[in-house]
């Protein structure tokens, strides 16, 4: 019967506990089972293992995390303050800033990856198009609780669409 418990604790896994997003860094144990030779079926195991890893998950309060970048901003050091303030609107922070030759400077700043999808378009409104960024993978962070709400709420699991 093992085999058939890990066949529904890696379905959990892949289809995920919080908003179907997959779950990583966890680690399963099965401590106790039964099975009888004619009345046990794999189908009742494999759904044991997933009712069972799945009420585990939820009383583990578990979080969701969003993938952060290293965002690097060259722009007219007049648009500095603009871009600072949507950086912080954008749950990003500033790391620093150089300032370079003919009134140019470059920001340095890490935000979340999901805020910046139309970042080009918006920079370029307010630098009047001379801004550019870059941008590279950092880590990963815990999404905030509303955030992580707003996630959840909009998530609609496969067997129930249309």
């Amino acid at each position: 019967f093992m085999p058939a418990i890990e066949k529904g604790v890696r379905q959990v896994l892949l289809d995920g506990a919080v908003a179907g997003y997959p779950l990583t860094g966890v680690r399963v144990a099965v401590y106790d089972g039964k099975h009888h030779p004619v009345d046990s079926k794999e189908v009742a195991f494999v759904t044991a293992g997933k009712r069972a890893f799945i009420d585990a998950v939820q009383k583990a309060k578990p979080v969701l995390l969003e993938p952060f970048v290293d965002v690097e901003i060259t722009a007219p050091s007049t648009s500095m303050g603009d871009i600072n303030s949507d950086l912080s609107g954008k749950r990003g922070q500033v790391q620093n800033t150089d300032y370079l030759p003919g009134d140019m400077c470059i920001i340095y700043a890490k935000a979340p990856l999901s805020e910046m999808s139309t970042y080009s378009s918006q920079l370029k409104s307010m630098t009047a198009g001379q801004g550019s960024f870059t941008m590279n993978y950092s880590h990963d962070e815990r999404t905030p609780p509303n955030v992580q709400a707003d996630i959840v709420a909009q998530y609609k699991p496969r067997d129930e669409e249309d």
